[in-house]
């Protein structure tokens, strides 16, 4: 299989998959639950989500693992089955795409911050070696270093990818729009500056994911497009800003609208584009038209 970047040389653009943490909510995992713990415990249920979003048409999909590190599972009691869970999560994920798909494994931020003095960069690397060299053990063939919002943390998690796996490297940030104009992520990262930071610390593709809708992502990506070089842009955008009704969080963007404003992503430079809170299989599926619709 080609990967990634090597395929968009040939295609116009690839579909990513849609929300995981709520897909497994709607499933019942319960507030305050382990989701990376269902690998093992409800294999079966974490195993319908990426079936479902390959069977939507998705050409990738991201695996169970986004709190899989070391640092988030600690809370649970289960930093022991850093290797057992990621290995697990991405077995499922890989089994779902088959030969012919990828898993890009997701890793997200740790909780912890250099500047805060709660860990080093040192053991930042260590912990994110551990998770990555196990998902790819797993059998995912990229990582997908998401939610990110400092530049110290991300450039580490890049850098144990590159040095110790094979993986091709994804990496996304959250931003938000600035009282200073533009969009900065929570620690102040501008898109601009976070793309040639990620690039230079070995990022094959980079971009943005959750935070915004759709439509609100398109100046994120203009951005992330201009900075980039000849690195390929992602984005997984949220189906619109959520409200609370009751115990629950409404997205309000609906297939059909995300539909329509797919094309506008594209024209602002992302190569690849796919969910991330509140999207679904229906989601991906009105992507998938939008972009390809003759397949």
């Amino acid at each position: 299989m080609k990967s990634l970047v090597e395929q968009l040389k040939s295609v116009d653009c690839l579909v990513s998959d849609g929300a995981w943490g709520t897909f497994l909510q709607a499933k019942g995992l319960p507030v305050g639950a382990c989701p990376e713990l269902w690998c093992v415990d409800h294999r079966a249920d974490v195993l319908d989500i990426p079936r479902s979003y390959i069977a939507a048409g998705a050409d990738m999909v991201k695996t169970n693992s986004f709190g899989a590190s070391r640092f988030k599972l600690e809370f649970f009691g289960l930093a022991d089955r850093v290797g057992e869970l990621n290995r697990a999560a991405a077995a499922i994920s890989r089994e779902a795409a088959g030969p012919d798909r990828h898993v890009i494994a997701s890793v997200g931020p740790t909780g912890k911050m250099v500047l805060m003095g709660d860990v080093t960069e040192q053991e930042l690397y260590d912990g994110f070696c551990e998770q990555l060299t196990a998902l790819e053990a797993g059998g995912a063939d990229a990582c997908l270093i998401e939610s990110m919002f400092a530049l110290d943390e991300a450039c580490q998690a890049i850098k144990a990818a590159r040095e110790n796996t094979r993986l091709e490297v994804i990496c996304t940030f959250t931003f938000a729009p600035s009282a200073q104009g533009g969009f900065r992520s929570m620690m102040g990262v501008t898109p601009t500056e976070m793309a040639q930071s990620a690039i230079a610390a070995g990022a094959h593709v980079i971009g943005t994911n959750c935070g915004q809708g759709f439509a609100l992502m398109v100046d994120i990506v203009r951005e992330l497009r201009a900075a980039a070089g000849a690195a390929p842009v992602l984005v997984h955008a949220n189906a619109g800003l959520p409200h609370r009704e009751g115990e629950k969080d409404i997205f309000p963007d609906t297939p059909a609208t995300v539909a329509h404003e797919v094309p506008l992503l594209r024209e602002a430079g992302a190569r690849i584009i796919g969910g991330c809170c509140g999207t679904t299989p229906a989601h991906i599926a009105a992507i998938v038209k939008a972009l390809k619709p003759g397949r």
